[in-house]
């Protein structure tokens, strides 16, 4: 079948509603540093990018164009909140999407844009809210790569015909004795591994990330070099729905009783203080309780959705020997050595062991929240991980 066919079912199935015809790529002589792992000639191979109007994706989008392949630009409408869609900093709204097509543009190849809005609020959004009325702390960014991102633009990918899907996240793809593996950026400042631990092995087969060996730096210097309008665009929010970062303000608008008044207490359940709503905590803050007058600071170690309470004690209480996990994900081959946890995103990896759904540590762990992610990892290699369901309090913690 025709690109045009293929791309007629894709408009079909997904609902296209924006279109930028390809155009010839004028020559560039920037040395090529980006390997796409496709099966030569690279020249009779499709790529589908996955094009958020950022700098990365754009960059991305150039580097398969210079390879000599056939490429796609690819970009999912995901929601449209008034003042987001032309904020610099979101992603795949208004403002972004026009960046996107301009980048196609300039490089010559085609745009395609598909409206997923109504699948993002549900899986993505809606969960959001959901997760922070039961008291647990969400990562949106992982439900978007494990839904709309990877599932769906799979799904586009491979109706278009591609013989891959090319995204400007920060991690590699190594291929293996076994297999490809997923392994950490190259650059420990812009890793992205804890957020992609959902991918599954079909997926990480048909997936691409050609950033992954490169220093941001390098990256922004490409995007000038070839004068994309995105070059000096900042960087994406970690949560590209939420306007102006008030997290709480959604959640009451998305769900109104979010707003429900409660008792800050101590583990004894004296009533310390009271709040505004549990969407305001998370394990591990200390920062406004608003309580005045103790021996020492306070934390937020448990948030009690049925009571409404804010459960607060001594940094000492956050201290977490074990998590159990939920909808454990494992990448690659089987792995039996000595592996690390990370669980939370700007988190270290430490010494760990996974024992059924148990991930133990070594060492007692701090703001471990239910929520949030346990990642493993095998040195630069993502072995899998999944959602912390609960924890276990090291017996430092109840000794004290």
């Amino acid at each position: 079948m025709t690109l045009e066919g293929k791309v007629e079912g894709a408009v079909k199935a997904a609902g296209i509603f924006c279109i930028a015809r390809a155009k010839p790529l004028s020559a560039r002589t920037i040395m090529n540093e980006a390997d796409f792992q496709l099966r030569a000639p690279i020249g009779q191979r499709r790529i589908v990018v996955a094009m958020s109007g950022g700098v990365d994706s754009s960059v991305v989008a150039a580097l398969a164009a210079r390879s000599g392949a056939e490429v796609i630009g690819v970009t999912l409408q995901l929601y449209d909140h008034g003042e987001a869609v032309g904020r610099a900093g979101a992603c795949c709204a208004g403002r972004d999407i026009r960046d996107a097509r301009a980048v196609c543009d300039r490089l010559g190849i085609a745009h395609y844009v598909f409206d997923h809005e109504s699948r993002f609020r549900d899986s993505v959004i809606d969960d959001f809210a959901d997760e922070y009325m039961a008291g647990r702390t969400p990562i949106p960014c992982v439900k978007c790569n494990m839904g709309v991102k990877f599932t769906d633009l799979f799904r586009l990918a491979r109706e278009l015909g591609a013989d891959c899907l090319a995204t400007g996240h920060y991690v590699r793809r190594v291929e293996g004795a076994g297999g490809p593996e997923l392994h950490r950026a190259a650059d420990p400042a812009r890793d992205q591994s804890y957020f992609l631990f959902a991918t599954t092995d079909e997926q990480l087969a048909f997936l691409r990330f050609p950033l992954g060996g490169m220093p941001k730096t390098r990256v922004r210097e490409i995007a000038k070099e070839l004068g994309l309008i995105v070059a000096g665009k900042p960087d994406s929010q970690d949560i590209c729905f939420v306007p102006d970062g008030d997290y709480a303000s959604l959640v009451k608008k998305l769900r109104p009783e979010a707003g429900t008044v409660g008792d800050i207490v101590d583990e004894a359940g004296a009533k310390l203080g009271e709040h505004k709503g549990l969407i305001h905590f998370t394990v591990g803050q200390r920062r406004g309780l608003e309580i005045g007058g103790q021996a020492e600071p306070l934390y937020v170690i448990r948030l009690d959705p049925e009571r409404q309470q804010v459960v607060v004690g001594p940094k000492r209480a956050l201290a977490v020997k074990a998590a159990r996990i939920e909808g454990l994900n494992r990448i690659g081959v089987a792995y039996s050595g000595p592996l690390t946890a990370k669980v939370r995103s700007l988190a270290r990896p430490v010494p760990a062991r996974l024992e059924g759904d148990r991930v133990v540590f070594e060492t007692p762990e701090y703001g471990v929240a239910p929520g949030q992610a346990a990642v493993l990892y095998a040195g630069d290699r993502v072995l899998g991980g999944g959602w912390i369901a609960e924890t276990e309090r090291a017996e430092t913690a109840l000794a004290a």
